[in-house]
């Protein structure tokens, strides 16, 4: 089972995202939070930075649509050339459409689920997904408490995955740090999303590495 660590650019310096993005060479992505105020209670940034970042950073980006009608938002951002767009599967209502749309576009295809959300009633999407994001704690708002009660539906959807037979990463977005990121490899989660745990460290790239060979030395 590989291992990928994708920091999130949340609790960075927004105004210098650039050289943000270059503090953490170590990362396999960088996961860029998309608000809009409406599907969230917050505002972050939107296309325009999104594609500004890209001419700057050669980083593959794994952008989180928090946006309400993601269907009509989500190949924009492919088109933008983000290398995987995960959208909430609570703000789609044609979720297969928009999958194969993205992944047309050359983008991976993926989809996330707020804390009440389970996995099980989306089961038969998974042949169009490239990837699952389990959401360990509720949208919105980065520093949260990371919520223990979520590894069952992490390990549900690892289950779900190894059935299908076909790759499909599952990866974790909330207080994840060095503290948490062993419980979430052994529920099954491969891809690691790290906001504070990284951005408030002196030298984050140090952490995004501490990140990876505790999680390599769990990975089953």
């Amino acid at each position: 089972m590989g291992i990928r660590i994708t920091p999130s650019i949340l609790n960075a310096d927004l105004a210098d995202l650039a050289a943000e993005v270059a503090r953490i060479p170590s990362a396999d992505l960088v996961h860029l939070d998309v608000m809009d105020n409406s599907f969230v209670p917050n505002l972050t940034f939107g296309l325009p930075v999104v594609e500004s970042l890209r001419r700057h950073t050669s980083m593959p980006m794994d952008l989180h649509l928090m946006i309400a009608d993601a269907d009509r938002w989500a190949p924009s951002y492919a088109e933008a050339g983000c290398e995987s767009v995960t959208f909430h599967i609570e703000a789609s209502d044609e979720p297969v459409k928009l999958a194969r749309t993205l992944r047309s576009l050359g983008a991976r295809a993926a989809m996330a689920l707020k804390p009440a959300t389970p996995i099980d009633p989306y089961a038969d999407l998974l042949p169009e997904l490239d990837m699952v994001l389990i959401m360990t704690v509720e949208p919105g708002f980065g520093g949260q408490a990371f919520m223990d009660d979520m590894m069952p539906k992490v390990a549900r959807t690892r289950e779900l995955v190894r059935a299908l037979g076909k790759e499909v990463w599952v990866q974790v977005d909330g207080g994840v740090s060095e503290a948490t990121i062993e419980r979430c490899v052994e529920a099954g989660a491969d891809t690691f999303v790290a906001g504070s745990a990284v951005y408030r460290a002196d030298q984050p790239d140090a952490v995004v590495q501490a990140l990876r060979e505790r999680a390599v030395v769990h990975a089953h």
